[in-house]
């Protein structure tokens, strides 16, 4: 048993100790107490809490791996991760004022994985525990959407019907209208039997629509999401923004970004959530490697009004970003990269004639590697926000603007 001091909270959200040592759940100059085991306290006995120190507002936060910060007040977590973003950028020697912090409320997640397994009295549905492969029952969820609380129990029902008796199924739920978009994989494989329990199991479970291991089981309406004024039916367990409120904030960053060019580029477009509000004012190109996503893009505008032209291109940009001559055809650019960040497509956008790049980005240390490459080649860094989708986790994105003077 060893008193050790938190010096600060890592990129995880884990407090560090001198060694270093990680002991979660703690904050900067706290002084704690525990066993340390691999250069880790699991269960610290805080002797001398942080004034930043709140009760966390859900039952399930000391188990449950979904969150990471609900001990920290939101002043510290706000401020925290303007830090995280201006650390990662001060390793590139880039000084940027932080314009705004916007954190997306409590229960407003509309996308989530869970992991579900039969157990003797029916079935466990949750999130795996911090640090642990111990799946852990989640009914009280303070941060997912209501609409998907609402039907956790018929989720686990369906888990019950379709899990098998070793494996753990992933559900992958999304709050669309009217209902649940659910994608299901590792359960049960599909029989004749088997179909027909799953398609007497979906009228009346509120689902709009159920996918098992990739194929439509059923279907009871339209399971879009709204870009813009597009009505987009995405693909099963296609990447989605993580809040309503988040996406709202980020598509205003990029319409303020790219502010009155009328042709814009929309590169790792997904489904649209960018291009289809930029069509309300922009002729927009988007490019995504997936199919799916481009096919979903391009119906969801064929169906909308009022939009200018919106063309898709299927493009893999980590190995053939576009060119100077291809990038020239465009007044604005708009780039929501992964969490790997787009160095090839930043390269090339050093290079060419680009004056307006809107960037979105969900990693600080790879948008600070790809920001200094576009200084380096004249941009300036006019103006960066942070936005808090991930309400109580160490996770931090980015909206910001780069100009050519």
């Amino acid at each position: 048993m060893v008193q050790l001091t938190i010096e600060r909270l890592g990129h995880q959200g884990d407090g560090i100790a001198e060694g270093p040592v990680f002991v979660p759940q703690t904050l900067p100059g706290e002084v704690i107490e525990g066993t340390v085991v691999d250069g880790r306290i699991a269960k610290p006995r805080i002797l001398t809490p942080s004034d930043n120190r709140v009760k966390a507002p859900c039952r399930h936060y000391n188990v449950c791996g979904g969150c990471s910060l609900q001990h920290a007040s939101d002043d510290f977590v706000a401020h925290w991760k303007r830090d995280v973003v201006a650390t990662a950028l001060k390793h590139h020697d880039i000084s940027v004022e932080i314009s705004a912090i916007h954190t997306s409320p409590a229960r407003s997640r509309r996308r989530a994985v869970f992991h579900g397994k039969r157990t003797k009295n029916g079935a466990t549905l949750g999130l795996f525990g911090r640090a642990s492969d111990i799946l852990y029952d989640i009914p009280d969820c303070k941060l997912m959407s209501p609409n998907i609380m609402d039907r956790f129990e018929t989720l686990r029902a369906l888990v019950v019907l379709g899990a098998t008796r070793r494996g753990q199924m992933t559900l992958t739920v999304t709050d669309v209208a009217g209902g649940l978009d659910v994608s299901v994989e590792n359960g049960k494989e599909l029989d004749l039997e088997f179909r027909s329990q799953l398609a007497s199991f979906v009228p009346n479970s509120g689902f709009i629509r159920l996918v098992w291991h990739g194929e439509v089981i059923a279907q009871n309406g339209s399971p879009y999401q709204l870009f813009g004024s597009a009505k987009v039916v995405p693909p099963a367990g296609a990447f989605l923004q993580a809040t309503s409120h988040g996406e709202a904030v980020l598509v205003d960053a990029m319409r303020r970004a790219v502010g009155p060019a009328k042709s814009v580029v929309d590169l790792f477009a997904g489904c649209g959530t960018f291009t289809l509000p930029l069509a309300e004012q922009a002729r927009v190109h988007a490019v995504e490697d997936v199919d799916a996503m481009m096919e979903a893009l391009g119906a969801g505008w064929r169906e909308a009004r009022g939009l200018k032209v919106v063309t898709t291109e299927t493009r893999d940009l980590f190995r053939r970003p576009l060119l100077k001559d291809e990038l020239a055809k465009f007044e604005a650019v708009v780039m929501d990269p992964p969490r790997a960040g787009a160095a090839a497509q930043t390269a090339e956008l050093a290079r060419s004639d680009t004056r307006v790049i809107g960037f979105v980005s969900c990693n600080p240390v790879t948008f600070a590697r790809d920001a200094r490459v576009l200084i380096d080649a004249g941009f300036v860094l006019d103006w960066l926000e942070v936005v808090d989708q991930f309400r109580w986790s160490a996770h931090v994105e980015i909206a910001a603007r780069f100009a050519r003077m």
